[in-house]
């Protein structure tokens, strides 16, 4: 690829490809090129395999505790509880690897089908050949509609612009010229070239192409985005933080069981049996499960509001989300312009217009303004028949508005036939039409102020025409416009008696006015944002666009206030010198919330600081530009129906709607369900502690065994399972969007949860101990009935366990355990599970369950709550 091809003549391009502009290539040459630069594609990240998902269902802490501990119990010779411990590694991978597999398959269903063709010059003749064979030095044609397929250096163009928004983050097309530049032009300004990937709204040109694939800028962006490194989700690292502990306390209590045993004169051989037994039964085997299901869970509600998640982790992360980095165009805005005001004289008009009724209600008050629609109707390339179709996207906005107001644009036109029109081009920027208006003719001209300005020698308001002597208050007028972030176009007309001749077509006009465009922000994005600050959560708008028009629409979002200073909107080149030597965002730009002109590399850095700087960063993009950021982003979100392909590929979310309001619902899911995560792993944690105190205690102490290792596998399949699912599956506070995000360095379990999981796991473990002395050294009962009224009083306590789970503050009666379903359904079914496994026999008999008197059950459910009213008490005491 040469140098700054947009600083080179073309016949120099040309000769440096050697092809020619009306020749083009021979077809023999290009299949030679076609081999040496291979396909005009963009090596992609290829979808994950179905073994790579499986895999990666394996790489989990909690999982690698499981197998070992699967392991030990085989070594052991305790072949029924390694076999459960195996089966719970299969449901948690199994749920995982379907969860995300259907992710990859929604993925797929959104990609684009076919193939895109292209017509290019080649052995002097004209033929359409897939985009993917296209090569240096090609010489292609583009029309309208036409999906650029490289990049290439323009030869001749007529009317074209082309929409690169895709690339560069401009809403408006840019119109496009043949001209040498200077050296060292920026991207957004190199309008004598056209880019893979974007798109041509109007008129046609030829361009010779100087890159293909991987070379093209597009591809330069998306191999950003390769060698972007994806940060691990907070709840990979909070899990492994889990883990740890898991490890070193499972490791304690073994170590405290085997030496206190031996130290009592016990055989050692057997306490390091016992001791490893306790061990396995410290793990939660059901935590898992329930942490997959509860992400599943999660997954699965946000489906069914078309935000799909690739990964089950990206659920929580998005929770734990405390900036979100956005687009502008499509994402915070419509992604279509519309008229936002229109100038007349000394009038302003904003929001409200007078419709056609109003006009011919009181023409003469509204004079100026009907001639303004009319131009704006006719001197518009816009086919009457294809309002919505492809087309300049202001000149589709200008019929759109008259549409509005109550104009029938295509009646106007066939009453109005064009008799002559003189297109826009970049030289002259403005175009002006010849219209029949009965017996006379008329001519509109529209086009860029400056340019329009000098033809005019009156003006028209609403007293009539006046000389337009006041042109300098017309330019400040102008400037009040663009300092809102509005796109404008002047509007000019004559009455002529015949067809003047070119020469005399813009002489004498009578100025009109000029209207205000915008791209407007979605209605549905202010309410969206109140929720964002309440929830702690700041909003970031990253776009190429210009900074008049970001700050606009930040203000309309609600994003800025009206009166906010300048630093709050910052240029993208500002973050070259944005941090300091630890990479600490300087104080100017850490106030700023809205950066313009910003391009992919600056997207990415800005990501990478906030990362630094200690925040989970959320990143909402649609187009080539954005895939860098997306992947850099500890959470990236691309847009289904308008996102890139290269876009939908790196992120983690994809909304199927495009719509800014989805994330809320992701973010307030994520939320719910760390909380979900939190509350059944101190439920989990709790109960298995009890279990191993209540044995390890007995033990030290003499005490009939209160637990059997298959009583212990029972519980914990059963009775810890169902109701920590049960939490998983809870619907969260209602005023969860209300509190502060998380410290992203906050583990699962914070010292108040350990604190909670010991205090409950004592409660329980006293209640299981006192029923063991009580049938021991009061009732004088056999070892066998203590063991059975000690593991019907575990089951009742754990049980119980679950309504120790909400905040203390909440109400005992009233609150969001109580008031989830799935609890006591988990309840229920938890208690016909342990009273199935009394009545089976062959299940009797492996966990040695055995009948009890109606008194030894009413004692066994008292011990069971009073565990409850104990922990209670300590919770709202202490």
């Amino acid at each position: 690829m040469p140098q700054d091809p947009c600083a080179l003549p073309v016949e120099k391009i040309l000769a440096q490809f050697g092809s020619d502009s009306e020749h083009g290539l021979e077809k023999e040459e290009a299949r030679k090129r076609l081999e040496k630069y291979g396909l005009n594609q963009i090596p992609e990240q290829g979808t994950k395999s179905r073994w790579r998902i499986l895999a990666d269902q394996l790489f989990d802490p909690i999982i690698y505790i499981l197998a070992v501990a699967a392991v030990l119990a085989f070594f052991f010779s305790d072949l029924l509880e390694g076999f459960a411990i195996i089966v719970v590694i299969l449901i948690s991978v199994g749920i995982g690897f379907f969860m995300e597999l259907q992710a990859i398959r929604s993925l797929e269903a959104l990609r684009k089908m076919g193939q895109a063709m292209i017509y290019v010059i080649r052995s002097g003749k004209r033929i359409k050949i897939k985009a993917a064979e296209v090569v240096p030095g090609d010489i292609v044609l583009i029309q309208t509609g036409d999906v650029i397929p490289a990049d290439a250096r323009l030869m001749t163009v007529d009317v074209l612009s082309v929409k690169e928004s895709a690339l560069t983050g401009e809403s408006i097309p840019v119109t496009k010229k043949t001209e040498v530049l200077k050296e060292k032009t920026s991207i957004t300004e190199r309008t004598n070239m056209v880019f893979r990937g974007t798109m041509a709204v109007t008129g046609s040109g030829k361009a010779v192409v100087i890159a293909t694939g991987k070379n093209t800028e597009l591809g330069k962006i998306q191999q950003m985005g390769v060698d972007a490194h994806k940060e691990r989700t907070p709840l990979e690292k909070k899990l492994n933080q889990l883990s740890k502990w898991l490890i070193w306390l499972t490791l304690f209590f073994a170590v405290l069981i085997v030496v206190t045993g031996y130290i009592r004169g016990k055989d050692l051989l057997l306490m390091i049996e016992t001791g490893v037994a306790l061990a396995v039964a410290a793990i939660p085997e059901g935590l898992p499960i329930v942490a997959t299901i509860a992400l599943a869970q999660g997954m699965l509600r946000l489906s069914k509001k078309d935000v799909i998640i690739k990964k089950l982790e990206a659920v929580q992360t998005l929770g734990a989300t405390d900036i979100i980095c956005t687009d502008k165009t499509g994402t915070l805005t419509e992604d279509q312009m519309k008229v936002h005001t229109v100038v007349l004289g000394t009038e302003s008009l904003s929001g409200v217009f007078p419709t056609k009724s109003d006009v011919l209600n009181s023409e003469s008050k509204y004079a100026a303004f009907e001639k303004m629609i009319m131009a704006s109707i006719l001197c518009n390339n816009v086919a009457a028949d294809d309002e919505d179709g492809q087309g300049d996207s202001i000149e589709l906005a200008l019929i759109h508005f008259a549409n509005r107001l109550g104009y029938d644009t295509a009646s106007i036109k066939n009453e109005h036939r064009e008799k002559f029109e003189l297109p826009f081009d970049a030289e002259r920027k403005l175009m002006a039409t010849v219209n029949r208006n009965k017996a006379s003719f008329e001519v509109f001209v529209k086009g860029a102020f400056e340019s329009v300005m000098p033809h005019c020698d009156s003006y028209w308001d609403a007293s009539g025409r006046k000389p337009f002597d006041q042109k300098e208050a017309w330019n400040k007028k102008l400037d009040g416009l663009a300092s809102q972030g509005l796109r404008t176009l002047a509007f000019a007309f004559k009455e002529v008696q015949e067809i003047p001749k070119k020469n005399y077509l813009l002489k004498n006009l009578t100025f009109l006015g000029i209207i205000g465009f915008i791209d407007p922000a979605r209605a549905d994005v202010k309410p969206v944002m109140d929720i964002y600050k309440k929830a702690g959560i700041r909003v970031v708008m990253v776009t190429g666009d210009h900074p008049g028009t970001s700050r606009k629409i930040a203000e309309e979002v609600g994003l800025l206030e009206p009166d906010s200073s300048n630093e709050k909107v910052q240029l993208g080149r500002n973050l070259q010198n944005s941090s300091d030597d630890n990479g600490n965002l300087s104080i100017e730009l850490g106030k700023a919330s809205v950066f313009a002109r910003v391009t992919p590399e600056q997207k990415l850095n800005l990501v990478s600081m906030y990362q630094k700087n200690g925040h989970i960063v959320g990143m909402i993009g649609d187009g080539i530009n954005d895939v860098p950021a997306l992947k850099k982003a500890d959470i990236g979100i691309a847009m289904g129906i308008r996102g890139t392909e290269a876009a939908r590929e790196v992120a983690d979310v994809i909304l199927k709607n495009d719509k800014f309001t989805a994330i809320e619902l992701g973010i307030r899911q994520g939320r719910v369900v760390f909380q979900n995560i939190r509350q059944f792993v101190v439920y989990l944690l709790s109960c298995n502690l009890a279990e191993i105190l209540s044995v390890g205690l007995a033990a030290l102490f003499n005490l009939p065994a209160p637990l059997l290792p298959l009583q212990i596998l029972f519980l914990n399949l059963v009775t810890d399972v169902f109701p920590a699912l049960a939490l998983g599956l809870g619907k969260g506070e209602a005023d969860i969007m209300e509190q502060p995000p998380k410290n992203p360095n906050e583990p699962i379990m914070s010292r108040q949860d350990w604190s909670a999981t010991a205090v409950y796991g004592l409660c329980i473990s006293a209640a299981v101990l006192g029923v063991v002395a009580y049938g021991n050294f009061v009732l004088e009962l056999s070892a066998n009935t203590i063991n059975n009224m000690a593991f019907y009083t575990l089951v009742m306590a754990q049980l119980f366990n679950v309504f120790n789970m909400p905040k203390r503050q909440e109400s005992f009666v009233k609150n969001e355990v109580t008031q989830n379903v799935w609890v006591w359904g988990a309840i229920v079914l938890s208690l016909l599970i342990t009273i199935a496994a009394y009545l089976i026999p062959p299940v009797a008999d492996a966990l040695s369950l055995q009948a009890l008197s109606f008194e030894l059950v009413v004692t066994v459910v008292g011990f069971g709550l009073g565990s409850l009213v104990l922990a209670q008490l300590l919770k709202r005491v202490a």
